[in-house]
């Protein structure tokens, strides 16, 4: 069963930004969808089992931007 979890993403200003958050988030095993969004800060990634908030965030902070769980 597919679980889809939510994150403000603080930084992003373009199209490049959701792109690398995309990139970074999509390496995550078990990730099967992200969803992102630089206007609204909005990030929403599916996986196939519930992920661990922490690597999820360390993802987007390898991309080079700040993310809390929303």
């Amino acid at each position: 069963m597919a679980t889809t979890t939510n994150y403000q993403v603080t930084g992003m200003s373009c199209g490049h930004c959701e792109q690398s958050v995309r990139t970074e988030v999509s390496e995550i095993d078990g990730v099967t969808g992200v969803d992102v969004s630089a206007q609204t800060g909005h990030l929403s990634v599916t996986s196939e089992q519930p992920l661990d908030d922490a690597v999820v965030i360390a993802a987007v902070d390898e991309a080079g931007y700040a993310a809390v769980r929303s």
